[in-house]
């Protein structure tokens, strides 16, 4: 019985990754075919020649560091303000009344749209490309930090007043964990959106950076390169999305519909 689990297990881990391994076989064999120029076209293999050219030169991982810094900058400054923000306007008439209008007609201009007038504003430095990255992760966690705490029942709240929890434990122990189902759905596609913005906006003049490397192959026409910052961007996307919903199951136990 436990070998039968075991092989199920990892048949589950295995599936997901059945998909991509076809789309680079089929795309070996197309290329391998020259049918386009292998300069236009690089085969699996090429691309991963010149990713370990790279790694072994120390230059990918340095411009991977990089990246990862400007994202998860972005991402602690936008997310935490639209985690608190959520909170406040969820809790007090008097927040939500004074800050959603603006939040909202902020959120409804397209963040990619301000490069020119960031540009303007703080420059092309680190400043500028960490600020797009936090506004654009600020409001999906904002939109879902507040939808989460709403939609806590009032009767958990009356039920935690009636055993006479102060207000700090009626959030950690009412609030918090019945919005955390919509704050984790938040996080999840603040995570696609931070990636998103990130290649935008490291195109921004920069000498660092994933964006960079693709924007360099671009003068010296390295297709091989330019794919590889592509994959190495999905790459990210996917590990952060499975850090989340990993944390997203231990924070969650208590909750069945997140149990194994």
């Amino acid at each position: 019985m436990s070998r039968r689990h075991a092989r199920s297990a990892a048949a589950d881990a295995l599936l997901p990754w059945v998909l991509p391994a076809i789309v680079l076989i089929v795309w070996q064999w197309t290329a391998s075919m020259e049918l386009v120029s292998a300069k236009l076209f690089p085969t699996p293999l090429m691309i991963a020649q010149a990713g370990w050219k790279l790694f072994a030169s120390g230059k990918l991982g340095h411009h991977m560091g990089i990246s990862l810094q400007r994202a998860l900058l972005g991402l602690l400054i936008g997310g935490g303000l639209g985690f608190a923000l959520g909170i406040a306007n969820a809790a007090s008439k008097t927040a939500y009344r004074l800050f959603d209008t603006t939040i909202q007609m902020i959120r409804n201009v397209p963040h990619l749209a301000l490069v020119p007038l960031v540009i303007i504003w703080i420059g092309i430095g680190e400043t500028s490309k960490v600020f797009l990255v936090a506004l654009g992760v600020l409001f999906p966690i904002y939109v879902n930090t507040y939808h989460g705490v709403r939609n806590v029942g009032s009767e958990l709240l009356e039920m935690g007043s009636v055993y006479g929890l102060r207000p700090r434990e009626l959030f950690f122990h009412i609030l918090l964990p019945g919005a955390l189902p919509s704050i984790f759905v938040g996080l999840r596609y603040a995570l696609g959106v931070m990636w998103l913005t990130l290649i935008v906006a490291e195109t921004i003049a920069t000498n660092e950076g994933i964006g960079y490397l693709a924007m360099n192959a671009r003068e010296f026409m390295q297709a091989d390169i330019i794919i590889l910052s592509i994959i190495l961007y999905a790459l990210f996307g996917k590990l952060a999305d499975l850090l989340a919903k990993a944390l997203e199951r231990r924070l969650l136990r208590w909750n069945a519909a997140y149990r194994a």
